[in-house]
């Protein structure tokens, strides 16, 4: 199981090729049902139960007084900070609106001590957790869906992904930030999501019973991936169904490549690209040296629902297909420009057609932008996802990370696609009766009969 991506680096050198995390987008922009509401707690006793509504009505007024009293102890240790932030500087120096400083911290202390003295479990008290919490709301409170605090686990399990190697069902899944739950975002061929009949954009309502809605990324895919040989229980919506779907899936080992090829008929190649990861570009420059010396006459690239990935990678990728000039650049808050470039001494020689989807982000954009905006190829599906800002992974000295939203990014003509996305130049809506039902790809068709005519 895969997260999905943005564009990001894992350090502060932005020429590093490391990997990175895949995430967001959503296609059809379909809602998932919201969670069925709790039903009413019904009424007991009848009216004519005067006694024990008196007896209750005693129980009320002890319960009230036990808070009252309780809240005066704990409004009495809160009030003894209330009117610190009136002050411009701490007794510390620093200034009253940063985050840490003498009220801030009397403030969590008194929340550690009224937590200690009044919770009513003490074994679900957990101070390391509390820590891990503190941190990531402090991430969580810039509410950008692309920022993230990972703990050690999560970190480690995030590096793992990017090797390509993991255990569980071969799914890629992405986070959907207008209704809050994660989907499917593409199923991996010959894996256990594709046999138990997965299909992309199938929203993931429960795992092993449990809600998904508002949890982040990494959570619900930590939740499917498990031990080898062991089940995950998942409760699916799926648009056009009248119930949920409930599937039990065997995880398995997966090897994901990131990178498929094959040479088609009339000598016309074709490349998909499910993400840039580390090996993409090796595995890209493999695929297009197969079809090219195979004799293709055209070549078309489907980067549909791929989710994204390292930019320092589409970059690479770019510069085996696109003629000289500017491929995209990013500005940060200080205005700082970093420029990719191409010397074009690669630059494909035959016709190109791109296959995009509502699942196509970040950097699939970034490639299919500047395929657009040179020329170089016609895109043929429906509008791109609209993810024009870039990440940066910052690993931390004690084995967590931050993922930041550090710059937005351009194409060559200086568009920023973020929130509208990349309209193609052919419209065709996919058909997915036509592709579950018959195992027609009518997206894929389109894309050969226009490779076709440029070949005539």
């Amino acid at each position: 199981m895969y997260g999905n991506g943005d564009n990001h680096y894992y350090n502060d050198d932005p020429n590093e090729k490391n990997v990175n995390q895949r995430m967001q987008n959503s296609y059809y922009g379909h809602s998932a049902p919201m969670p069925p509401q709790y039903p009413p707690v019904p009424p007991s006793g009848g009216s004519g139960n005067r006694g024990g509504m008196f007896a209750l009505g005693i129980l009320v007024g002890v319960i009230i007084m036990t808070l009252v009293g309780s809240a005066a102890y704990v409004g009495t240790k809160l009030y003894r900070i209330s009117g610190d932030r009136e002050t411009a500087a701490n007794a510390d120096g620093k200034p009253a609106d940063s985050l840490i400083n003498d009220t801030t911290v009397e403030k969590l202390e008194t929340l550690e001590d009224v937590v200690e003295e009044y919770y009513y479990k003490d074994e679900d008290i957990n101070v390391d957790k509390m820590i891990e919490g503190m941190y990531a709301g402090v991430i969580d409170s810039l509410d950008d869906p692309y920022s993230t605090y990972y703990t050690r686990e999560e970190w480690q399990a995030l590096i793992a992904d990017t090797q390509g190697i993991y255990y569980g069902i071969g799914a890629y899944v992405s986070l959907d930030v207008t209704t809050g739950f994660a989907k499917i975002n593409g199923v991996i061929a010959g894996t256990p999501a594709e046999e138990a009949g997965l299909r992309e954009n199938d929203v993931i309502y429960m795992v092993d019973g449990e809600l998904t809605q508002g949890y982040e990324l990494t959570q619900v895919t930590a939740m499917i991936k498990g031990e080898e040989g062991t089940t995950v229980h998942l409760t699916i919506y799926r648009d056009g169904e009248d119930d949920y779907l409930d599937m039990d899936i065997m995880r398995r080992k997966i090897e994901s490549p990131t990178v498929n090829y094959e040479m088609l008929d009339d000598d016309v190649g074709y490349i998909q690209i499910t993400e840039f990861d580390e090996v993409t570009a090796d595995q890209f420059a493999e695929a297009l040296a197969v079809v090219k010396g195979s004799g293709a006459r055209g070549l078309i690239l489907d980067l549909r629902s791929n989710p994204g990935g390292s930019l320092p990678v589409v970059v690479d990728v770019a510069r085996s297909i696109l003629p000289e000039g500017m491929i995209v650049y990013t500005e940060d808050k200080y205005g700082k420009r970093e420029e990719y470039t191409c010397d074009g001494k690669n630059e494909l020689q035959i016709p190109l057609v791109v296959l995009i989807n509502g699942n196509s982000a970040s950097a699939s954009e970034i490639l299919a932008g500047a395929i657009k905006d040179y020329g170089k190829g016609t895109l043929i599906g429906t509008t791109t996802f609209g993810k024009g800002i870039v990440q940066r992974v910052l690993p931390l000295t004690d084995g967590t990370a931050l993922k930041l939203t550090i710059s937005s990014y351009y194409t060559p003509k200086g568009n920023n696609i973020h929130g509208i996305g990349i309209d193609p130049d052919i419209e065709c809506e996919f058909d997915a009766d036509a592709y579950y039902d018959e195992g027609v790809d009518n997206q894929f068709d389109r894309a050969v009969e226009e490779i076709e005519k440029m070949l005539q």
